[in-house]
């Protein structure tokens, strides 16, 4: 049971260590802090590096590993799928005209 719990703790702190990467971009970019977004993060970070240490044994290594890797992955799996929205210009288009030139 004590493997579990190094596995909770260090995959969190891979977590936290990414998100305090975050918290650092975000602020030298001046934009809005989402905290309830970097708790859940966090706690993902912890869930990923309790499985990942069950799966492998309970190397600590890829517990923190996978608490730091494991939610940018998911985070970006996640933004490959996320609805954007496209902008059209209202301007009319203007005709191409083909050359008859040979």
């Amino acid at each position: 049971m004590e493997g579990i719990y190094l596995a909770a703790l260090l995959g969190g702190i891979g977590g936290l260590t990414r998100g305090v990467v975050g918290l650092l971009k975000a602020l030298s970019l001046r934009r809005k802090i989402l905290w309830g977004y970097y708790i859940i993060t966090v706690l993902i970070a912890v869930i990923i590096g309790v499985f990942v240490g069950i799966i492998f044994n309970f190397d600590p290594r890829l517990s923190l590993l996978a608490g730091y890797a494991g939610t940018d992955i998911l985070e970006g799996i996640y933004k490959s799928f996320a609805i954007q929205k496209v902008y059209v210009s209202s301007s009319s288009a203007v005709p191409i005209k083909k050359s008859t030139k040979k």
